[in-house]
């Protein structure tokens, strides 16, 4: 398979950054191709602008998201790696859902709001959370995550199967940090193919 991964993270030297090389490895390793997109070092920008919505009148999309969407086409299975801001996506992840997986594209809230316009790909979202999973899971907030992101917007995205890696504890101890990133190395050796959703 040809995997994208999304990377977002300012600083090439995070966290994030070595789960996003490691779960590369890991796809590599079993016989997978990769594709890096770092939205930061890249420049993507995230900003949802009227450029933006004139594509719901079948205008051409800007160019930024074509190319970015051209990635998409390429791809069969698709990892976002990005920490947990407050309890949700930082900025440039959610500006690239918002941009990227437009209407019309994506999905069609009119005509079927339940599929996915686009053809079933495997999903694994990588991120990390400096919170103690026992905590998030008490509050609740690992399971709220799980309904925001798996049963929402990347269902309507046409990943099938798709996986949410919580990687709790990625401010702790180098040996903790290490076992994340074996588990970051894992989900790439094992992503499975896409399945109709």
């Amino acid at each position: 398979m040809h995997i994208l991964t999304i990377l977002d993270h300012p600083n090439p030297a995070s966290f994030s950054a070595a789960v996003a090389e490691q779960f590369s490895i890991g796809a590599k390793a079993a016989g997978h191709t990769v594709e890096i997109a770092d939205l930061h070092a890249e420049g993507f920008n995230p900003v949802f602008t009227m450029a933006d919505t004139d594509t719901r009148d079948h205008s051409p999309a800007p160019q930024d998201v074509l190319q970015e969407q051209q990635r998409i086409a390429r791809a069969d299975a698709i990892c976002l790696v990005f920490p947990l801001f407050w309890w949700g996506m930082p900025s440039m992840t959610k500006g690239w859902v918002d941009r990227v997986w437009s209407w019309g594209w994506a999905y069609d809230q009119l005509d079927d709001p339940e599929i996915s316009l686009q053809r079933p790909r495997s999903g694994v979202l990588l991120v990390p959370a400096g919170a103690r999973s026992d905590e998030m899971d008490q509050l609740g907030q690992t399971a709220a995550l799980d309904t925001a992101w798996m049963q929402g917007t990347f269902g309507y995205f046409g990943f099938s199967p798709r996986k949410l890696e919580i990687l709790n504890g990625a401010t702790g101890s180098p040996a903790r940090r290490e076992a994340l990133l074996a588990r970051s190395y894992q989900a790439g050796a094992t992503i499975l193919p896409p399945r109709p959703a």
